[in-house]
């Protein structure tokens, strides 16, 4: 079970909305998303994404700056669709894929019809993915919530986040 909601950052405190990922395929796609809840283009929004008891995802969008992301286990977002989302090549320290790559690994002989796909042709190879905590831990540190705190949430930790943040009541209205 997976929970998504937007925390905006007004003059008048935070405001909170649950949101839809279905149609977001992209970390840039979920930036612009975060950017359209703010009511002002300057305005810090948070996007927070967790499965249940398996990870949790923090991405700070602060006006046009790029997106920060903290993920509390890579290898658990990694075998999410969701998770995949914020778990970029930069961040994991790997090369960016080239599409050009893609084409030329294709074996284009005519054969591909009727084969069937083994293991082996899935995309999900997660072996080069951290299993604990990668990210920015400093992400919400000018907010209240240190590194270390961050990385010794608990089951609750988006709750815990909102709590420090002054929060917790309007998250809890969305949840």
């Amino acid at each position: 079970m997976y929970f998504a909601a937007l925390l905006a950052r007004t003059e008048d405190g935070w405001e909170a909305s649950d949101t839809e990922l279905d149609d977001v395929e992209t970390l840039s796609d979920l930036a612009d998303l975060a950017r359209e809840s703010a009511s002002d283009a300057d305005d810090t929004v948070l996007v927070f994404i967790e499965q249940e008891d398996a990870w949790f995802g923090v991405v700070r969008i602060d006006g046009e700056e790029d997106p920060r992301v903290f993920v509390s286990s890579a290898a658990a977002a990694a075998r999410s669709s969701y998770g995949e989302l914020l778990l970029t090549d930069e961040m994991l320290g790997r090369e960016p894929k080239d599409d050009a790559d893609d084409l030329d690994a294709l074996d284009l002989d005519g054969t591909e019809d009727g084969e069937p796909e083994t293991e082996d042709d899935e995309d999900t190879d997660t072996s080069a993915v951290p299993a604990g905590p990668v990210g920015d831990t400093g992400i919400l540190d000018d907010l209240g919530v240190s590194p270390k705190e961050l990385l010794a949430l608990s089951d609750d930790a988006l709750s815990e986040i909102a709590e420090a943040l002054g929060a917790a009541d309007v998250l809890e209205t969305v949840r």
